[in-house]
């Protein structure tokens, strides 16, 4: 009977996969790790296992897992009965998540008397929005500067015909940078169920398979996005029940990333060439004829090319020093005297007013996703420069090639991830 299969009943020598791989060798290492996967899942306790080469860690939690989320009603790991029961397992590398989605769970899947689900999750900027596609080809003329990427934007017209999930690693071909940002799916620029394209979203499409499945695979990075905006009540997840952190020794960096503070000059001269970019006549101002935006935007411009100077110059002078200096920490606040959030926020102050001006929903939004991102830029900034966030460290990153601008970054990270994910996580 399916409701009292048994991990030795998979992973046994006389298991359901012994029985499909005629060269399967049975692992007494490996059911043991799986028989202590499942009690954990089971207890709901924590377990932090170390497994060494050949032991085929993958099917030892993938089993457990497997047949947790599986188990019947009476017996569920999940107080809801209306949603799946959900287990979530969160890996560092590509390589490792190709392995679980094209090998291993397919597998599981074809041997194992028991339905279940799984699904690779990937971050929101990987899928194409039909809306932005759609907004970007009545605007290319003012957005694009090279053939390339406007033969780039006709290729993916056609290939949003054929694809089967809209997403970047089903391209045929190596999409530009600035031409994906302007299609891709943006949590900023999304209209939700007012979107005239919602029935058709990739991303909503992509998001109902993950909501409705029991295995959900993702990576690290992704994970740590989500559980850093669940801080705020906001999830890119679905709620799950339980989590399998493999590759766990990058955990420590992943998560310190996406819990403190990153704002690099890079994303202040992207948001601002969107807008307006004065060398090329291009950006969101054109279109519309913007003048006084325009002029701001070049302020703008300006005013983050020398904060970033002063930044990179006052980072070189720390580096060239020996001791404590040396490798560009900030150790008091207001070191650096911060010029870029106010011109920031009078930038956002404009994109809103003109967004507020424009009838047409679709074409406002792209407005609107402007002034926020200037927003968050500009608190972003500000709290960096205020050391604003308690428990924390902070610190300049810098390089430059030749005579380009330098590239900066202000980055904070928690001292101490651990009480953090004690509090979201465990």
């Amino acid at each position: 009977m399916t409701d009292l299969l048994t991990i030795n009943d998979i992973l046994g020598p006389d298991g359901l996969i012994a029985a499909r791989l005629k060269s399967y060798e049975q692992r007494p290492q490996q059911i043991e790790m799986a028989e202590a996967v499942g009690q954990a899942i089971q207890k709901r306790q924590h377990l932090i296992i170390e497994a060494g080469t050949g032991v085929g860690k993958s099917f030892a939690y993938l089993v457990p897992a497997v047949l947790a989320a599986t188990e019947p009603e009476s017996e569920g790991l999940s107080s809801e009965p209306t949603r799946p029961k959900r287990i979530v397992i969160s890996t560092h590398t590509i390589s490792l998540q190709e392995q679980l989605m094209q090998k291993d769970i397919p597998l599981l899947n074809s041997v194992v008397p028991r339905e279940f689900t799984a699904v690779l999750a990937k971050g929101r900027s990987n899928y194409l929005s039909l809306r932005r596609l759609a907004s970007t080809g009545e605007r290319a003329a003012s957005l694009f500067t090279d053939d390339n990427e406007i033969d780039q934007l006709r290729d993916l017209r056609s290939w949003v015909r054929e694809t089967g999930d809209g997403s970047k690693s089903d391209l045929m071909f190596d999409v530009l940078p600035v031409v994906w940002d302007e299609v891709s799916s943006d949590s900023s620029n999304c209209m939700g169920r007012n979107c005239p394209t919602y029935k058709d979203c990739f991303y909503y499409r992509a998001r109902s398979r993950v909501e409705h499945a029991q295995i959900i695979v993702v990576n690290h990075a992704l994970f740590f996005s989500d559980l850093a905006l669940r801080r705020a009540n906001v999830s890119i997840l679905p709620d799950y029940d339980a989590v399998i952190l493999d590759e766990a020794h990058t955990l420590e960096s992943v998560a310190a990333d996406h819990l403190g503070i990153s704002v690099t000059s890079g994303q202040v001269r992207y948001i601002l060439n969107r807008l307006f970019n004065d060398r090329t006549n291009k950006g969101l101002f054109v279109s519309g004829g913007h003048k006084q935006a325009q002029k701001e935007t070049i302020e703008c411009h300006i005013a983050a090319d020398d904060f970033f100077d002063e930044v990179y110059q006052w980072y070189l002078a720390q580096t060239s020093k020996s001791g404590k200096g040396n490798n560009g920490r900030i150790r008091q606040a207001e070191v650096l005297r911060n010029h870029l959030t106010a011109v920031l926020g009078k930038l956002a102050v404009t994109t809103r007013r003109i967004a507020s001006t424009i009838e047409d929903p679709t074409k406002r939004q792209d407005f609107t996703a402007a002034h926020n991102r200037l927003e968050v830029l500009a608190d972003s900034v500000n709290a960096w420069n205020k050391q604003a966030l308690s428990e924390m460290v902070y610190w300049v990153e810098g390089y430059q090639r030749g005579r380009s601008q330098p590239r900066v970054s202000l980055r904070a990270a928690p001292v101490d991830v651990g009480p953090t994910l004690r509090e979201e996580l465990f």
